[in-house]
């Protein structure tokens, strides 16, 4: 980009080759989606509910009838309209993430969403493979458990490896592992898993990462054990995850207590807890189809089919030109 020396940054962040092939990219993925007769919705960017995840910080705004929050993803909407009736559904939108910044982060950032009422997270792990194969010609991907992956990288039993183990493992590898004495396990494994792990992953073919401990179920049904499992997948390519999908929890009385739970853990952490989305357990006690659904990060896709580095160069305008 020329340089603008002295004046405000008017220019985009992206190429208008870039911008082009963006445009190919919701095109192609649209043609697959109606090839297979999902249908394109759209829901609410504002909300009176936010995400109450421990992970992640919604942005609210202050509306004529009170505060809203800018959706971090648009699943409780989408759950709203498969309780509905709606059938299989997906939907390309803007989400919002508090302090979200980096080379792979922004603020504000696109997602691609789909729900498949009769097909278990194993199918959409398939129908993922077929979308990049669609899109990016990609060879047939690579599937490994959570547990195999730590066991293949690292040689851990992770489903039963204690805190002191897993510490010792961070620190054989050079890892400055100083985490604080509230971080339980997940903290530890998350520590493993970014630091020694994720680089390595995806390079050969897309790599999925399925059957999470039943701890890091989120939004996921759990299968019982032992071990305890979350039916969930994350898929990586080149080291970056790009994708993240779930068997959906169906079960309205599970999950407000998990809402429950994840309020409480951000009190303690002196965090803003937004208010449970109550239109969401509406839906689920009317009765949410049996279904799986997935998540995934467009700009991400788009850095690596052009080889870009950093997100601002996917976006017209990045965060600071905006």
């Amino acid at each position: 980009m020329p340089h603008e020396s002295g004046a405000t940054p008017w220019r985009p962040s992206a190429s208008l080759e870039t911008l082009r092939k963006r445009a190919a990219l919701l095109a192609r993925t649209r043609a697959f989606f109606a090839q297979r007769g999902v249908l394109e919705v759209e829901t609410p960017l504002l909300s009176r509910n936010g995400n109450p995840s421990p992970a992640i910080d919604s942005m609210s705004c202050e509306t004529g009838d009170g505060r809203r929050y800018l959706h971090t993803s648009p699943e409780f909407a989408m759950k709203r309209l498969l309780a509905a009736g709606s059938g299989p559904i997906y939907q390309i939108c803007k989400v919002f993430r508090q302090g979200e910044r980096g080379r792979r982060h922004s603020p504000e950032f696109t997602l691609l969403e789909w729900y498949r009422p009769g097909m278990d997270y194993r199918g959409l792990m398939d129908e993922v493979d077929e979308l990049l194969q669609h899109l990016l010609n990609t060879p047939v991907s690579e599937k490994l458990t959570y547990a195999q992956l730590f066991r293949q990288h690292l040689g851990l039993d992770i489903h039963h490896a204690s805190q002191t183990q897993l510490q010792a493992c961070a620190t054989q590898h050079g890892l400055d592992a100083r985490l604080g004495p509230d971080d339980d396990l997940d903290c530890w494994r998350d520590l493993l898993l970014s630091h020694l792990i994720e680089p390595r992953l995806g390079w050969h073919a897309p790599l999925f990462v399925y059957d999470y401990p039943a701890s890091q179920a989120a939004l996921a049904r759990v299968r019982p054990g032992p071990p305890a499992l979350a039916e969930r997948f994350e898929l990586y390519m080149q080291g970056i995850e790009i994708a993240n999908g779930y068997q959906e929890l169906t079960d309205p009385a599970e999950q407000r207590q998990r809402f429950l739970d994840e309020q409480r853990q951000r009190q303690r952490q002196g965090r803003e807890s937004p208010p449970v989305d109550e239109a969401l357990l509406a839906a689920l006690s009317h009765g949410l189809p049996a279904c799986s659904g997935v998540a995934l990060g467009v700009d991400r896709l788009l850095m690596l089919w052009q080889g870009i580095e950093n997100i601002d160069e996917t976006l017209s305008f990045s965060w600071q030109r905006a």
